[in-house]
């Protein structure tokens, strides 16, 4: 049990560090690109690149996982979050590009943290514990959207990158002492193979149980990657502050600190989990949809109660997505199928910003962005909800 919360608390600490090192630049867009003089929609461009990288690093980060332990590839994505951080603290192009390029390469951390969990946590409450380190993303999202704001206002956006990239270099040296037990499990004969990315696409593709979890996770990720990256800059279009803003988003996203752990906690008792992740696709389609119909007229908690919506369903998702995956993955395996499932949602997460980049720059709506790029969740959470009714039927008969 020690260890389990020793795992528990070390991947919580992990995931934060590195979803606030994702999530920052998206949080400071609107004093970055006022700053540099870019237009708004080259904001998905930035985010799309990430995705980009981040799917080929999710696919393939299994044997690598394996050779040299889930805490060690935990510790590498930290430090290359942190060093992302800081090459974009200049502002020059190039070096914004490199960011982003450190920064997606640490998307090994959720495939890392998902092996090390499963040796630890007990099979019917793998939900719970998913759910529980998965609380970490809507942390770093609320000190994304109180500290990011408030390092800008008071010292500039370059400082609020380096401070929190700082602390991303940091952190990998207090987890080294639990490195023996936690990476007990290394392969050092494992080698990485470029075949290892169509195995374990081939893998989730094969089983029909990981092909519906690997479409939510495109339907998902693309549809949180937009919203984080677009909904603060949106408010501040139609006469939000950046301060309220920011504060608006982080009010929203505490929700899904409990939100994550009472969805886990359903699933691992009463709601199977592919019922759960339906339920929650169709609530992101109205709560997105609700996003889109936003004005200047609209109060600031009738905007934050959207966003509150928002956040129960499109940021609590995770925990449930990813102990189904692990569940249903060989036991050497559960690294490199969460990242194949996680891929898919790289690939939403890298497709779905970029229409709404797109549509934005031709039709200059940020409103019509928001429902299209909900559309697939709709889709996902009907197929999902199908797929659960069909299989309690087959249990019954």
């Amino acid at each position: 049990m020690k260890w389990l919360f020793l795992a528990l608390g070390s991947m919580f600490v992990q995931q934060t560090f590195v979803t606030l090192g994702k999530v920052l630049p998206s949080v400071l867009a609107p004093a970055i690109i006022s700053e540099l003089h870019i237009e708004a929609s080259w904001l998905g461009v930035y985010v799309g690149m990430i995705a980009a990288v981040s799917l080929l690093v999710q696919a393939g980060c299994g044997s690598i996982i394996v050779r040299y332990g889930a805490l060690r590839v935990s510790q590498i994505s930290l430090l290359l979050t942190g060093v992302g951080l800081i090459l974009a603290a200049p502002g020059i192009i190039a070096l914004m590009v490199l960011s982003a390029i450190a920064i997606c390469a640490s998307a090994s951390s959720t495939p890392a943290s998902s092996h090390l969990l499963s040796r630890y946590a007990p099979g019917k409450y793998a939900p719970l514990v998913f759910s529980a380190k998965q609380t970490a993303v809507p942390v770093a999202l609320l000190i994304a959207g109180l500290l990011g704001p408030l390092l800008t206002e008071i010292y500039g956006w370059r400082h609020a990158l380096v401070v929190i990239g700082i602390g991303c270099l940091l952190f990998p040296l207090m987890l080294e002492f639990m490195r023996r037990e936690f990476d007990s499990d290394k392969d050092v004969t494992r080698q990485f193979h470029l075949s290892d990315f169509r195995e374990t696409i081939g893998f989730v593709i094969g089983k029909p149980e990981l092909r519906g979890l690997a479409f939510g996770s495109f339907a998902f990720v693309g549809l949180q990657t937009t919203f984080i990256a677009y909904f603060v800059i949106y408010l501040t279009e139609i006469g939000f502050s950046l301060i309220v803003a920011g504060t608006i988003f982080s009010i929203a996203t505490a929700v899904a600190i409990p939100g994550r752990i009472f969805w886990g906690w359903l699933s691992s008792r009463y709601i199977s989990p592919r019922a759960m992740l339906g339920f929650l696709a169709i609530l992101m389609f109205f709560a997105v949809s609700c996003v889109a119909l936003f004005s200047p007229i609209w109060t600031d908690w009738q905007v934050t109660l959207v966003a509150i919506a928002v956040s129960a369903s499109v940021f609590s998702w995770h925990g449930v997505t990813l102990a189904e995956a692990a569940r249903l993955a060989p036991t050497s395996m559960r690294g490199a199928v969460t990242g194949g499932v996680l891929s898919f949602g790289q690939c939403g997460g890298l497709v779905l910003p970029l229409i709404y980049s797109l549509v934005l720059g031709v039709t200059e709506s940020y409103k019509l962005g928001f429902f299209i790029c909900a559309l697939p969740a709709l889709l996902i959470g009907l197929m999902l909800l199908y797929s659960a009714r069909h299989q309690m039927t087959v249990i019954r008969n």
